[in-house]
Formats: structure tokens, C-alpha cells, sequence
């Protein structure tokens, strides 16, 4: 049995897994330096935050809106763990709702900042299952002939993984970050003929500008948001 080096939980190997497809949805994203501030201000760096965060938290509420159930997490900085962590709230005014936490290799969290590792334990506890595609205690990422233990396929695992488990993708992507693990994942899902709902900076940069810097404002906007899940595109 494999355990996570940073709750303690059960890690079970992803090949095993099984679970409804059709009402399940995973999550791509950047990671919180991917939120470049409004107008490039540093004094709008946290509406800038907060805002791709509730325009993320709107879609998850449109997905449970729609009848997807299940919510695949890579457990990833950013986009990933703000996912998981409004999921966990979810979950407990409606027990239908399920969480599966998928990491690339065990030790992934080892340059964690000590608040995102805080965060990650508490999701990894939450989780209804959590998942890994490596179950090498040793393996980490790196190059290829890098070293013995290292791979440079863990994060396009994990990444297809989620891709292949679900029928939909929520994704907060910026246009332009090609070399992303994010972008990766987006072409395979679109190979693969899954559901996209993606936003990014310049529709965070609309809000506010509709708004104005006010996360009230923004919260009461977002709320007669249309359900993307619901649009043919």
C-alpha cells in the first residue's frame, strides 16, 4: 500500500481506477504566476487572483449544474488546488459530488511553498480517492539521462490521464502559453473529442473592466454568467 508523503492517505495506482466518464470533469491550469495583474499594475495583483478564482469556482458551478458529478484534480499549485479546495466545500452540501486527486509521482510536492502543502494535505484528506500514474517511491521529474530515478513523462501521465477519465475539461488558460503543461493537456482532451470550457486573462480583464475592481461586483456578475455547459460550442 502506498501512502502521501504529505496527509498520510492511501494512494492507490491510477491504472486500477474505473469510474463514470460521461459525468465526470478534470481541471487544467496555470499556476498563480500565470495571473499576470490588470493594466500590469502589481495593485491589482489580488482582485486580478480573486477573480480568475471566482471566474473558476462559476464554471464548476455550472458543471454540478448541468449533472457532472465527479472532479479530477493533477493536485497541482494554482488552478488545480483552488479547483479541488472549492470542490471540497462543495461536497458537503451535496454528497453526490465526488473528488479524485490524481499526482504524477509521489514526491510531487516536494518544492511546495509550506502554505500550498497545507492546502494539499487538506484536499488529499477530503478527496474520495486519491490516485497517483507513478508508483515509484523514488521516481521524480526530470529529463531524460538525467538520472536513474527520473522521468520526463510524469506530468504528461497525470495530465492524460485526467484527460481520459473525463468528458469534459475546465481550464483557466492564457492564449500564448504554448509550452504549458496546460496547453498539453487542452490539445490531447481536443484529440480526444472532450467537452472544452476554457477562459483566461483577457476574459478576467473584461469582468473587471465591466465591474470595476470590486469583488462584490464581480460575485453578482458572475452569477447570470450563462452556463457554458449548456452552449453547442
Amino acid at each position: 500500500m502506498l501512502f502521501s508523503l504529505d496527509s498520510g492517505v492511501p494512494v492507490l495506482p491510477a491504472e486500477g481506477f474505473s469510474g463514470d466518464t460521461e459525468t465526470a470533469v478534470c481541471f487544467t491550469g496555470h499556476r498563480e504566476t500565470g495571473v499576470i495583474p490588470y493594466k500590469n499594475e502589481p495593485i491589482y495583483q489580488s482582485i486580478t487572483t480573486r477573480a480568475v478564482q471566482l471566474m473558476l469556482f462559476r464554471y464548476i458551478d455550472m458543471a454540478v449544474e448541468s449533472g457532472y458529478r465527479s472532479f479530477i484534480s493533477g493536485l497541482a499549485v494554482g488552478t488545480d488546488l483552488w479547483a479541488a479546495k472549492y470542490i471540497l466545500a462543495k461536497k458537503r452540501s451535496d454528497t453526490d459530488i465526488k473528488l479524485i486527486g490524481v499526482m504524477p509521482y509521489l514526491r510531487h510536492a516536494e518544492r511546495f511553498s509550506p502554505w500550498y502543502k497545507e492546502i494539499l494535505a487538506e484536499v488529499e484528506r477530503g478527496a474520495d480517492v486519491l490516485l497517483t500514474t507513478n508508483t515509484s517511491p523514488a521516481v521524480i521529474y526530470g529529463k531524460k539521462g538525467a538520472g536513474e530515478n527520473t522521468s520526463p513523462d510524469v506530468y504528461r501521465d497525470r495530465n492524460y490521464f485526467m484527460a481520459d477519465h473525463a468528458s469534459a475539461v475546465i481550464s483557466y488558460f492564457n492564449e500564448g502559453s504554448f509550452k504549458s503543461g496546460t496547453y498539453q493537456t487542452l490539445n490531447y482532451a481536443a484529440r480526444q473529442g472532450k467537452k472544452i470550457r476554457r477562459f483566461g486573462l483577457e476574459d478576467v480583464y473584461a469582468l473587471i473592466d465591466e465591474c470595476g475592481p470590486d469583488l462584490e461586483s464581480i460575485r453578482r456578475r458572475l452569477v447570470f454568467m450563462e452556463n457554458v455547459f449548456e452552449m453547442p460550442y
